[in-house]
């Protein structure tokens, strides 16, 4: 059974940084892209960023490029989003997912993942 667990999320203020995690287990986490996906209150679901499986390849919502940095450690099953300079507008609910292949490149858009996790609460407010 895949699971797909973020943390690291909180209360910060603009202009500082937060790194998230996301543990990953149930499958052969190495063989997978990975990807950020975001959902503000009362807003829709919005792709964050994503990554192959072997990390030598990103891609990121223009929203967010320049700020915020996604990476893995594949010996620690384990995805991040380091997120910098941060914005009241990227509070939201951020969540990890799992693409159905070691390529996002066929797919773009939150549509593509085919496991989540629970997500995990980021709220940026002085």
């Amino acid at each position: 059974e895949v699971q797909l667990v973020e943390s690291g999320g909180g209360l910060v203020q603009p202009g500082g940084s937060l790194r998230l995690s996301c543990a990953a287990s149930g499958f052969t986490f190495s063989s997978y892209a990975m990807s950020w996906v975001r959902q503000a209150p009362g807003k829709g679901r919005e792709w964050v960023s994503v990554i192959n499986s072997g990390g030598g390849s990103t891609s990121y919502a223009d929203s967010v490029k320049g700020r915020f940095t996604i990476s893995r450690d594949n010996a620690k099953n384990r995805l991040y989003l380091q997120m910098n300079s941060l914005k009241p507008e990227d509070t939201a609910v951020y969540y990890c997912t799992k693409y159905p292949s070691a390529s996002y490149s066929y797919c773009s858009g939150y549509g593509c993942a085919d496991s989540w996790g629970q997500g995990t609460q980021v709220t940026v407010s002085s």
